[in-house]
């Protein structure tokens, strides 16, 4: 469990019975930075894909609900996962707080956690994790930030794939 002032999150795997949190990510206001709400159908399948990372090799990858603890609320999700990246093998990661909790600092301890997670169940063969966040969305930057990611520089990202979208590159190195 991370902290940060008075504030500890807890990571738990992702389920089937958390649909209604990816749902929730779904909505407009939480897909403006991501090419906007998913189909049905499109939705299905990232659950889909959520349960299967959560049944695989640690090293794999996970998604994670976050939960806001002592009180147990699931407020947001996080996740890492496998990519290859300017030819190197590194992990990448995404989050989203729901929006009744933004702005509280939640993102960045999840993120903390996340990074503890990494540390100890991540490939010793990817040493970096990367963030993708648009260069119009400075929450996002912000929590890269502030969870100790360096940016790297600005890029081109495709987010939704085919869709390339001005991002900053935000890197953390798992260990040393």
């Amino acid at each position: 469990m991370a902290e940060h002032e008075d504030l500890a999150v807890r990571l738990a795997p992702w389920t089937a019975d958390d649909f209604w949190l990816l749902e929730r990510k779904n909505e407009p206001v939480m897909t403006e930075h991501l090419g906007g709400p998913e189909t049905a159908a499109k939705l299905a399948d990232r659950q889909r894909r959520y349960e299967a990372m959560s049944a695989r090799e640690p090293a794999a990858g996970r998604m994670f609900r976050v939960v806001l603890e002592p009180a147990g609320e699931s407020v947001g999700s996080i996740g890492f996962w496998e990519r290859e990246w300017q030819g190197e093998p590194v992990y990448e990661t995404g989050w989203g707080i729901l929006p009744e909790y933004q702005g509280r600092g939640l993102a960045v301890v999840a993120l903390r956690e996340l990074l503890a997670y990494v540390r100890a169940h991540g490939s010793p063969a990817r040493e970096t994790l990367h963030a993708f966040p648009g260069t119009d969305h400075p929450a996002s930057n912000s929590v890269a930030r502030r969870a100790g990611f360096v940016c790297v520089g600005e890029i081109e990202f495709e987010y939704p794939p085919g869709v390339p979208h001005p991002s900053n590159d935000w890197r953390h190195r798992i260990r040393g």
